[in-house]
């Protein structure tokens, strides 16, 4: 058992060593035994998630070393997540023109996510010129809520990684963190 998560199948609900566990879980869970304290850990994921979204295809990579830079926080962390929230990002660039166009009383950009992904892939340069303003706006709306979306998630996750650091040690004859009984 790790952080509560059953690997081995000891209760009957048998979870695999999936995706999930290999790719998020258990890098986080390194971290926490390599002595970075969860405060830490939580503002470089909050970071990353924040980032990770913004509504600039190919930025968010730069913005999230550029932060982990500005705010000394975990490199590998902020990366981790940036990319594993790739997708989200995708998902909620037009919902982000979508806002930028409201706030700025502009029409509706006649475009969907799959001709503008075409559009950035056939010529980039071209894509940033016809797009430039309706990213400006999607940019504004992404910054009315990115850093309320940072506190948020700061405080959920540094709160659960607090309890998650407080029930797992790291056992100093052997690098793999044990469970630590309630007894």
């Amino acid at each position: 058992m790790w952080a509560g998560i059953v690997t081995d199948g000891s209760d009957g609900t048998s979870m695999k060593s999936g995706f999930f566990e290999r790719r998020l879980i258990a890098p986080i869970m390194a971290l926490l035994t390599q002595g970075i304290t969860p405060e830490k850990i939580a503002l470089s994921l909050a970071f990353g998630i924040v980032l990770g979204i913004f509504p600039v295809l190919g930025s968010t990579t730069i913005l999230c070393a550029a932060a982990a830079w500005i705010f000394q926080l975990n490199l590998p962390a902020i990366q981790l997540v940036n990319y594993l929230i790739y997708p989200l990002q995708l998902f909620l660039l037009v919902p982000f023109i979508r806002m930028g166009e409201k706030l700025f009383r502009v029409g509706p950009l006649q475009l969907s996510l799959t001709q503008i992904l075409a559009m950035v892939r056939a010529d980039p340069l071209h894509a940033i010129s016809t797009l430039w303003l309706v990213e400006l706006h999607a940019i504004s709306a992404w910054l009315l809520i990115g850093s309320p979306a940072i506190f948020l998630i700061y405080f959920l996750l540094s709160r659960a990684l607090r309890q998650v650091a407080a029930s797992v040690r790291l056992d100093p004859n052997n690098a793999e963190p044990v469970q630590i009984s309630q007894a």
